[in-house]
Formats: structure tokens, C-alpha cells, sequence
């Protein structure tokens, strides 16, 4: 990742946007076309090929003149409260909405105007875009000694380089229109409510009449039917209509109410917006047209895509009105740009804003100028949503993870399975949104052998195929450019299209207008390919429409692209918040940019956040003196846990309930002091906030924790709640007082105090607590993970950091301060021995059925503290990959391209039968020499003493070293040990420790 660098969070799937077909993963689309590609039988490098970092831009340059963001020390209109001599506050009152149009609002404006001014002559600086309402202070192009500057100056509060957020998308599929020929459509049927996924759903408990929802994103599509009616401006409304190419003034009909544009920084920089961009509030891509009409589109009796019937489909809050700020061009936006459209939003009167952009692996840094601008939008009364992100395989990696933020991660509510059923009777359940052959089996091909393999034949690329090898035939593509490869197949004669992935990928579709199916996962992946490689010319297959239900653990379900929590930057703040619909979500989009449809299905984080922006827009319409965070809380506390975890990392506080929403009883928020003292602090924790979740990431196991929360009753009646526990092993809880009885509009404060118990160091323990009446329930999710001897800032996905060390120059990072001792199991051999097997294909694909993988089963006993299996080979010409599994379940593999020497393991593994498989998957000959090695330590075996030297006082966060020497000379290998501490009585887990003796010693 390239710091600073973002990408909308959209989509892990949708449709192509380029001229190809290609899928858009540029603008976060990851279509089934990832930037990621494996060797399979050519021999080609497995490492990612990087063809996306070249495209990067930056806004800053080595010399650090480039445009920055300058927030100024006075505050916005949102949070002015008063103290300046002759200027009234103007921030609102809780429950109030900021009036920009009052005379103190335009006398205070005047004051920042001339504040600004003056910076900026002083400094010598033309303001490029200025900021008053939500963010107080402007953009502009410096060099780095004007930034030194203005540093310098008082009247200046942080000065920030620009930051790029995404990256340039290819041209759309059609021309840019200078004018649309399409003429706007009549305002549709008004059927019963579709869901935005394109199934039918419950009638809500409202429809957001009299909201207004502000769109940051890529613009919109104005003449899609899901926005084709007329309406009046609600009253507080004091936005425009900004025309440009190809969106004239008619184009805001009241349903889009606004609709405004933002590149000056686009423009400062290179004078152009993109190719394939104009220069207007029209989307050219259709991301910003998918998240409009899933919040707030009108309900459209039956879409059609390439001739199918989707049936209906309706934004959440139908009644709701769209404003559009378009900050991205071609995918790609400056956050100064972002700032000014928020700051508009603000100003124009919206309730509501949805932010569907992300970084690509998740904030790096707290309190960002967004994030600033966010909070001062949130004091003025206006809801947040935005996603969460699509990095789901890396934990920790969660965007727009500020605690006024609402952070939304993705669910799948639609199965969409397909059946590929191989020749020999093996059945793999994927994906698929297209119309399937089912029916009795047929030929199948592999791509490589039906093309020509420097042509990208494996990946079925665009030019690569043989009509003659592949007419009539299912072709089975390794994961590249889909659309591209489903073009192909079908252009050539194919029947249909078997996608696979031989690294595993996320669990997405696509609508192909043609037979596709994808198999995300690598062990299908391997089936698949070892199937054709043991029948090169007969191979066969039925691709049938539906499944078992094994894609997914059920529904709704956490979409394996959702970004998981913790927040990596911030203690104390759990995310992401909760989970919403955003898997193969069909909904409006720019044909322009999808190859001419006006519906289409994308997938993502992108598309869950406008579903809770649409919900916070039938609350407010419904509670319109609730705050954001009554709001916020009211959709947290109500949530229901999905299938397959009930780990708030994955789900936050659980999936969107919105009846349940709209009369939570409790609700429980942060004061707006207790945000703006969290957003002015170096290094922010936020347990402390009075947030409906309770997040402890790196906390002190050695002692108790105590915490409090305030419930205020938003009910109509009297109500006493009693409070409960769930989950939570080993940990101890109590929440004091035990109940609460409150009448409507009053608050209780209760104190909670949780101690680590015998839950285990250095792992999440996760749960709720909950509070029940005799008409409402509220929960909140509780995670919490003691720091034992080294913090890790990501999530509880199994990596061990820093466990394993060498004993000559150990290192460990207590979490907790005091007296401590250790102890040793002294040094255990690995076990190394020699083997031979047969080559099975080179470059292949791992199966651990296939040729060329050895197995090896060993039982770990009780109370172990940790298996390391490693392998290597002296042939050069050989490379080796490995593979550790209990039963059915991965729990390490190491596949690094560049090296045989592979080691997987795992801490304090739980008892029971394992498996390591190597597989040569570059074998240099038609057999494979290699080595084999294991150690087990068990956490309380003794063998050959070695004595522990560490200090007599631990320090929480520092670096502190030790060493484990063998007592007496080992003999000639690799030995590992295991150490423990003690403090105060309790044992903390320590390191594997590793140790070499070579015979030249």
C-alpha cells in the first residue's frame, strides 16, 4: 500500500467499466477479475503483479510542494459556540440543525472569510478551495516552505498534505454523452417495496419523507426510473443544482433535490478530470448511481438485465431525496475535494451522508481532516454512514473507523449459488448471478490447453483461444480479467465459463449476460485443476443453477470481503459498527459505465452503507429530535447476530434490524464534548466513550478494568431493564447496579468492571452484555484481548507476532508492569527427515489428493504449547509450498514463491490429529528430494535444561530482552523450547524459542 493512497470501498464486485469489459478493482470493484495472478502450468511468477501501484497520484512531491489541506484554529460553523466578541454561536443545539442561512451564521462566516484572508496573504498562498461550515480552513498549492510557514502560525491548526483516495478507472464502455440520447423515463409503477438486492422485502416502518440524503461518490445517473419522479424541495433545503456537461438544471426534479461537483484539486493538478470523465455532476462509472438508488431509489416494479427478469427493487427510504456531491473522477478523489463536499453538504441542509470510499487496508492514522470534517457534520445534527472496506482477508484493515462514524460492513442476504458437478461425480458449490445450461453434463477444457499459453490462454484472455478447442465446450479460466475472458469464450463458441481461483479469493458474482460460474475458494480451486489434469481430453461437467448452501455459512452471513475489526489505529473503538446487505446488491447504475444496462449487481461494503444511510433516514424521519448518535445507537443495540460468527470483529454489534430500530427503548451515545476532546487528542482511546460496544484491545490482564455507560430511555412508558451477560469465557463481569427502572426521556448511568478470569492472553474473548425490559432489549458487543508479552495491532486472525525468537537475543513488550520471573521447558530437537516422491504438475495447483503432495499426520498431545512443521530441498530447481491442517481446517501454510524453505505453525494448539501436506509446486525433475521436519514442545515437558536470564521488572510497552542458553552442549540440529511468565501469581504465556547448533561450533 502506498500511504495515504484510498479506494472506494465499494464494491467487491460489479460491473465492468472498461472498454474490455474489464472489472473495475481499481475503483474497489473486484470483480472476479483481480490484479492478482498464480502460475498454473506456465511457470509464471505467483506474486501479485503490481499493475495498479504505476497508476497511483500523488497530490504531494518528493520536495513537499504539492496541495495540502490547511484547518485553521477557530472553529466551523458546527462547533463555533461563541467567545469571540460580537459574533453569536452558531453551533446548534442538541436536537437543532444549523441554519447557515441565520444572521449570526453569515456575521460568523464573515469573521472566518477574513481570518482565512489574512493566513493566507501572510503566507504568501492563493487559496485554492475554502472551507467554513463543517471544516474551517482551505486547500491550496504550497511549497514546503510556505507549509513551514504556516506551521509556525497560531491562527493554523494542522497542516496536511493531500491525499489521493482510489485510482484511475479505464474509460467507460460508450462515449462520453454530450448530451443523453435517452429522453428520462415516466415515473414508474408503485408496487410493494423491492429490497435493493433485487428480492422482495417486509414493508419497513417508514420511508424517509422529508430526508434528504447526501451522496459522496462518482455522481449520478439522472435518468434512471429509480429517480424519475418530481418533488418539492423540503423547506430546510438551501442547496443548488450545478450543471455541466451533459446534467442540465431539469435533471434535479426533486427526487435528486441537489447535485454539485468537486475537482479543484483535480483541476489544480493536471487542469483535466480524467479521460472518459465530464466535467458535471453526471456518473460516469456507476458506483455513485448504485449507492443513491440503494438508500433512497423508487420502488421499480420489475428490472431487466441483458433480457432477465430481476423483479423488483427499491432504495431503503424511497421517499427520501437524493443530493449528489460528486468528489471521484474515474474512481479517483482528492480528500481536500471530499472536504469541500462535505463542508456543502452541511451548508445545503442534508440529514444524512453516505460515504462509500475507504483506504485500501484501512485508516493509518486517527482524526484525519475528513474525519474532522465528519465530526463537525455529526455536531450539526447530520448522520454518517460509510463503509467498512473489502480487505476482509487482512483483520484489522477497517476504513472510516472514527467513532462518530457509523462503520458498515457487508452481509449476504442471497445465496446465489451454482452447482459445477465434474465428470467423476464431485460437486463444487460457487456463485453465479447468469442463466445456467443445467441439463446433462458436456465437454469441459481448460483454458491453457485449448490456446495459446504466452497469449494468457490459462486466464482465457481476450485473443488467447482456439475456437476449434474450445466450440461447444465449457472452458475452466484461472482468475484474471472475467468479463474479458467471459467475452472471449462466448465471441469464440464457448458454451460456458468455470472461474477458479488457485489462492482463494472472495465469494462474489457478476452478471455476465453468459454461463459463468466462479469457484472462489482454493481447495475448489485445486479440485478443479487437478480434475483436468487427470483428464486432459476428456474431461466433463454440468453447470446447474442453485446449491447446498456450503458458499456461505447461511444467511445473512459476514461476506468474507468485509473488512474486519479491530480498529487498528484506535484503542477502545470496536469496528466495524454492523453489517448490512452488500452481496450481489442489484440496483440502479451509469450505463455508461456498464455496458449500456441500467441496472446492475455489485457487491461490497460499498453498497451496506447507503443500505444504513437509507435506514438513518426513515429514523430521523420518524424521531426527528434523535440525534446521530441516538440514531447510531438505536441501529446498533437492536442488530441480530448472523450465521456463521458472533464475533463483533466480523459483525460489529450484529445485522441491520431496522423495525427493531425504530423503537430500540434504550439508546446510548457519546456526548458531543466527549467526541471533540477524543478528536483533539495525540493518541485517542475511546473506551471511555459512551458508545454502545466495549472494545478493550491491548488492556492489562493482570488487573480489573472498570468502565461506565449511561442508557437513556427513548420508550413512551416507565420500563426497568436487567442486565445480562453473554459469551465472555472465562472472563468475569458485573455490571452494577445489576437493573435500571427509567422513565421516558431520563438516564442511568452503570458502572461496568470486567476481569480477564482464566480467559486466555493474547486472544479476543468475545460477547455482549444486555439489558431487557419487559417491551425492549438492547445489547452491546464486548471484545476484549489482554496484552500478554508482545501487543498486535491487528485482529485475532491467528498470526502470532513476535512468539517465536531466537534464545541467544530474545525480545519481549509486556503489557503489564510489576515484578515477573520465567521459566523454561529447556531445548527439544525437530525432527528432520528425508523423502521422496513422485512430480505431479509443474506449476500446478494444490490438492491434497493431487500428484506431487506428501502427507504427514502427527497427534499433539493435551497441553502443548507449540507444533512448527518446516520443509526444504537442496535442488534449486525445485519449489516447495506447506501446508499444516486439523481435520478439514487450515491453520498455517507457507508458499513463498522465491524459497523452499517453508515453515508453518501454530501456539498453543488445541489437542488432536494433524495433517502437513508439501506440495512441490515447481518440481525440477520426475522426482522430488526433500526434507520433512516437526517438533512438538509440550508446555510443560522437561527437556535438556537451558537456563532463562530476563530482568526482575517488567515494563508495559517496553522492549525488554532475555536469553535461553542450553546448560550443557546440544548436539548438532535445530531445537526449539518454550518460555512462561509469572506476575503476581499469574502465568502469562511466553515464546517459542529457537536454537542451532552446527557442527563448526
Amino acid at each position: 500500500m502506498i500511504a495515504g493512497t484510498t479506494g472506494v470501498a465499494g464494491s467487491a464486485s460489479a460491473a465492468p467499466t472498461g472498454p474490455s469489459g474489464s472489472g473495475n478493482s481499481t475503483t474497489g470493484y473486484f470483480t472476479a477479475g483481480s490484479d492478482t495472478r498464480v502460475t498454473l502450468t506456465d511457470g509464471a511468477d505467483r506474486r501479485p503483479d503490481g499493475r495498479n501501484d504505476a497508476s497511483r497520484q500523488a497530490a504531494v512531491d518528493a520536495a513537499g510542494s504539492g496541495t495540502y489541506i490547511v484547518e485553521l484554529a477557530e472553529e466551523p460553523l458546527t462547533s463555533y459556540a461563541g467567545g469571540v466578541s460580537g459574533l453569536a454561536r452558531t453551533r446548534p443545539d442538541a436536537g437543532d440543525r444549523l441554519d447557515v442561512t441565520s444572521a449570526p451564521a453569515r456575521a460568523y462566516r464573515g469573521h472566518l472569510d477574513v481570518q482565512r484572508s489574512a493566513v493566507a496573504a501572510a503566507a504568501g498562498i492563493q487559496v485554492n478551495a475554502a472551507y467554513a461550515t463543517a471544516f474551517n480552513g482551505f486547500s491550496a498549492k504550497l511549497t514546503a516552505q510556505q507549509v513551514t510557514t504556516l506551521r509556525a502560525d497560531k491562527r493554523v491548526r494542522a497542516v496536511t498534505a493531500s491525499r489521493a483516495l482510489g485510482t484511475r478507472t479505464p474509460p467507460p464502455t460508450a462515449p462520453a454523452p454530450g448530451a443523453p440520447a435517452a429522453t428520462a423515463p415516466a415515473a414508474p409503477d408503485q408496487p410493494a417495496a423491492g429490497g435493493p438486492a433485487g428480492k422482495p422485502v417486509k414493508p419497513g416502518p417508514g420511508t424517509g419523507t422529508g430526508m434528504v440524503i447526501g451522496v459522496l461518490d462518482t455522481g449520478i445517473w439522472p435518468e434512471s426510473a429509480s429517480f424519475a419522479k418530481k418533488m418539492s424541495a423540503p423547506a430546510t433545503w438551501r442547496g443548488t443544482c450545478q450543471t455541466g456537461v451533459a446534467f442540465v438544471a431539469e435533471h434535479c426534479n426533486g427526487k435528486i433535490v441537489g447535485a454539485r461537483y468537486f475537482a479543484d484539486t483535480w483541476l489544480a493538478g493536471g487542469g483535466s478530470v480524467p479521460e472518459g470523465e465530464v466535467l458535471s455532476p453526471r456518473d460516469m462509472s456507476g458506483h455513485g448511481t448504485h449507492t443513491a438508488s440503494t438508500a433512497a431509489g423508487l420502488p421499480v416494479s420489475d428490472v431487466t438485465i441483458d433480457g432477465r427478469r430481476f423483479g423488483p427493487v427499491s432504495g431503503v427510504a424511497p421517499d427520501a431525496q437524493i443530493a449528489v456531491y460528486k468528489v471521484l473522477w474515474g474512481g479517483m478523489g482528492y480528500d481536500a475535494d471530499i472536504i469541500a463536499g462535505i463542508d456543502a453538504a452541511v451548508a445545503d441542509g442534508v440529514q444524512v451522508l453516505n460515504f462509500s470510499i475507504g483506504s485500501d487496508l484501512g485508516d493509518w492514522e486517527a482524526n484525519t481532516p475528513i474525519g474532522i470534517a465528519f465530526l463537525n457534520a455529526t455536531l450539526a445534527g447530520v448522520f454518517v454512514a460509510a463503509s467498512a472496506g473489502n480487505t476482509g482477508i487482512v483483520s484489522g484493515a477497517i476504513s472510516n473507523a472514527a467513532p462518530w462514524v457509523t462503520t458498515v460492513g457487508a452481509a449476504v442476504t442471497n445465496l446465489d449459488e451454482a452447482t459445477v458437478k465434474l465428470g467423476d461425480g464431485t460437486k463444487l458449490v460457487g456463485g453465479s448471478l447468469d442463466a445456467l445450461p443445467g441439463g446433462d453434463s458436456r465437454q469441459m477444457v481448460f483454458g491453457e490447453q485449448a490456446g495459446a499459453p504466452d497469449l494468457g490462454a490459462v486466464y482465457c484472455e481476450p485473443g488467447s483461444l482456439d475456437p476449434a478447442k474450445i466450440k461447444g465446450k465449457v472452458v475452466a479460466c484461472a482468475l484474471s480479467d472475467t468479463f474479458g475472458s467471459a467475452a472471449e469464450i462466448k465471441a469464440k463458441g464457448g458454451a460456458g465459463m468455470v472461474v477458479f481461483d488457485p489462492v482463494g479469493n472472495y465469494r462474489i458474482n457478476s452478471i455476465f449476460n453468459f454461463p459463468v460460474v466462479y469457484l472462489p475458494t482454493e481447495k475448489q480451486a485445486g479440485t478443479l485443476f487437478n480434475y483436468l489434469m487427470r483428464h486432459p481430453t476428456d474431461a466433463r461437467v454440468s453447470l446447474r443453477p442453485g446449491g447446498d448452501g456450503s458458499s456461505v455459512p447461511g444467511v445473512p452471513s459476514v461476506a468474507d470481503f468485509s473488512s474486519t475489526g479491530p480498529d487498528k489505529v484506535t484503542l477502545g473503538v470496536l469496528k466495524p459498527d454492523l453489517v448490512a446487505p452488500g452481496s450481489d446488491i442489484i440496483a440502479a447504475v451509469s450505463p455508461a459505465g456498464n455496458f449500456g444496462r441500467q441496472y446492475d449487481a455489485y457487491s461490497g461494503t460499498s453498497m451496506a452503507s447507503p443500505y444504513v444511510a437509507g435506514a438513518a433516514a426513515v429514523l430521523r424521519a420518524a424521531h426527528p429530535n434523535w440525534s446521530p448518535g441516538a440514531v447510531a445507537s438505536a441501529l446498533r443495540t437492536t442488530a441480530t447476530d448472523t450465521v456463521g460468527t458472533s464475533s463483533p470483529l466480523d459483525q460489529g454489534s450484529g445485522f441491520i434490524n431496522l423495525a427493531g430500530a425504530t423503537d430500540p427503548g434504550l439508546v446510548i451515545e457519546p456526548t458531543a464534548a466527549d467526541l471533540v476532546a477524543f478528536s483533539e487528542t495525540a493518541v485517542p482511546d475511546g473506551k471511555e466513550l459512551n458508545l454502545p460496544a466495549i472494545s478493550l484491545r491491548e488492556y492489562d490482564g493482570t488487573g480489573p478494568v472498570t468502565l461506565t455507560r449511561t442508557l437513556t430511555n427513548v420508550g413512551k412508558v416507565r420500563e426497568t431493564y436487567r442486565s445480562s451477560v453473554s459469551g465472555l469465557n472465562g472472563m468475569k463481569v458485573t455490571v452494577t447496579p445489576a437493573s435500571v427502572t427509567l422513565a421516558p426521556g431520563r438516564s442511568a448511568t452503570v458502572t461496568i468492571t470486567l476481569r480477564r478470569g482464566s480467559a486466555p492472553w493474547d486472544r479476543y474473548v468475545t460477547g455482549s452484555i444486555g439489558w431487557r425490559g419487559k417491551a425492549h432489549s438492547a445489547r452491546i458487543p464486548v471484545a476484549a484481548r489482554p496484552w500478554g508479552i508482545m501487543p498486535r495491532p491487528y485482529g485475532d486472525d491467528g498470526e502470532e507476532f513476535g512468539r517465536m525468537t531466537s534464545g541467544a537475543s530474545g525480545s519481549i513488550q509486556p503489557g503489564f508492569t510489576g515484578r515477573f520471573a520465567g521459566r523454561s521447558t529447556g531445548y527439544t530437537p525437530m525432527q528432520r527427515t528425508s523423502y521422496s516422491m513422485p512430480a505431479g504438475v509443474y506449476g500446478g495447483v494444490f490438492d491434497p489428493g493431487a500428484a506431487g503432495v506428501k502427507k504427514f499426520d502427527f497427534t499433539v498431545p493435551a497441553n502443548t504449547a507449540g507444533i512448527m512443521v518446516e520443509t526444504n530441498t537442496e535442488d534449486p530447481n525445485t519449489n516447495l509450498d506447506l501446508y499444516l491442517y486439523k481435520g478439514d481446517t487450515l491453520i498455517d501454510s507457507s508458499d513463498r514463491f522465491w524459497t523452499s524453505a517453508e515453515q508453518a505453525y501454530k501456539f498453543l494448539p488445541e489437542p488432536g490429529r494433524y495433517t502437513a501436506y508439501v506440495f512441490a509446486q515447481f518440481p525440477g525433475g520426475p522426482v522430488v528430494d526433500f526434507q520433512f521436519g516437526h517438533a512438538i514442545v509440550g508446555r510443560n515437558a522437561k527437556y535438556p535444561g537451558a537456563t532463562l536470564t530476563l530482568p526482575s521488572m517488567a515494563e508495559r510497552g517496553a522492549t525488554q530482552s532475555f536469553t535461553l542458553k542450553p546448560n550443557k552442549p546440544l548436539p548438532e540440529g535445530d531445537f526449539w523450547a518454550y518460555t512462561e511468565y509469572s506476575s503476581g501469581g499469574t502465568v502469562i504465556p511466553g515464546n517459542l524459542v529457537y536454537t542451532q547448533q552446527s557442527s563448526w561450533q
